[in-house]
């Protein structure tokens, strides 16, 4: 896909933190047809990091400033805190902008589903960052089971384990509900969208959700298991207190299995400032992490396929350009917090809850 170099899309940014400055405003400055506009930051520490970054991108004070200008731009990213998603992309769809919002798009199914009833009925680009469905392992456990190469698949197991036991300060951290903090909305959503990805919606949910961490206040460990209407069952686990992590994947199948130990690279390439545009094959895995594919009579390991977090916003522009469905439809958000919605529920009576 190529655009006219004299008219890419203008985009404004909302956040430069963790998710603004290291995933969001690299991968936006990289894809062909986007241009990084505008950033809104009042921090002067951010202010100064994206001048060095990108001194292109004029600096706002506030979102206010950027919808008061609608008329400079294409899109609107949303990198802010997740408390301030909903009302921010709901001014953004107000000012007629085409809308992309960090994961979670919102802190329930319902404010979600209204949002993208407003968008629907606007016939404006609403869309969510969910960029975890271009983890190479991700990709690579997808293609295994589209060409058949498990057999019926019967589990999903999946995990996102950190070993962080202090609480670090910031709003991820704090108990007000309001704050859309804990691991299980954080990671949580990523591991509930790649299993309804894979295998389609949901029937029942059982979870258990704790606060292991001493000083913690939001929930810090948490296991889910998912009934899909497919049949298959879905293990997922997130946690910041693992000090040993289990298989990053296990897929198994009524003829084969595959499993895989080790992140997908990308995110510690762009925490350390790399950008897909250099001379190095981007999402590339270490072969000594490629997973193993087979049974425990005979396997053999599988190339990961590369990650390709690009392919986001590269759907984005192609999206703008062509007015066509985003990469990511927010409806598959909706049904994400539906899901985390009812391991709430779960955990909280110990039952299993039915959608």
């Amino acid at each position: 896909m190529t655009f006219p170099s004299e008219s890419p899309f203008r985009v404004g940014l909302i956040g430069y933190g963790l998710a603004g400055s290291a995933f969001h405003a690299p991968l936006i400055a990289t894809t062909p047809g986007l241009r990084l506009d505008a950033v809104v930051t009042a921090n002067p520490d951010r202010r100064a990091q994206l001048q060095r970054e990108h001194p292109g991108a004029r600096a706002l004070d506030t979102p206010e400033q950027l919808f008061a200008s609608a008329e400079r731009f294409d899109l609107v990213v949303i990198a802010s805190p997740n408390r301030t998603h909903v009302p921010l992309a709901r001014a953004a769809l107000l000012a007629g902008l085409a809308t992309v919002v960090d994961k979670p798009l919102a802190a329930n199914a319902a404010e979600a589903r209204d949002l993208c009833e407003f968008a629907e009925k606007s016939g404006i680009l609403l869309s969510v960052f969910q960029n975890r469905r271009w983890d190479g392992d991700f990709l690579t456990a997808k293609r295994l089971v589209d060409e058949g190469a498990l057999g019926r698949v019967h589990r999903f197991e999946s995990r996102f384990e950190r070993f962080r036991p202090k609480p670090k300060p910031g709003w991820r951290e704090l108990a007000d509900p309001v704050e859309v903090g804990g691991t299980l909305y954080d990671l949580g959503s990523h591991l509930v969208d790649q299993a309804l990805t894979l295998f389609g919606p949901v029937e029942s949910v059982y979870a258990e959700i704790d606060v292991r961490r001493d000083g913690a206040v939001v929930d810090d460990d948490a296991f889910l298991a998912l009934t899909h209407g497919s049949g298959v069952r879905s293990h997922l686990w997130t946690s910041a207190l693992a000090p040993l992590g289990g298989p990053r994947l296990r897929v198994l199948g009524d003829s084969a299995g595959y499993v895989k130990f080790g992140m997908d690279p990308q995110e510690d390439a762009l925490r350390a400032g790399l950008r897909p545009d250099a001379r190095v094959p981007w999402g590339a895995d270490d072969p000594a992490h490629y997973g193993t594919l087979g049974t425990d009579e005979q396997s053999a390991p599988v190339p990961t396929d590369p990650g390709d977090y690009p392919a986001y916003y590269a759907g984005i522009a192609r999206s703008l350009a062509e007015r066509s469905p985003a990469p990511v439809d927010p409806r598959d958000a909706v049904a994400t917090l539906a899901v985390l919605e009812a391991a709430r529920a779960s955990a909280a009576t110990a039952t299993v809850v039915r959608l």
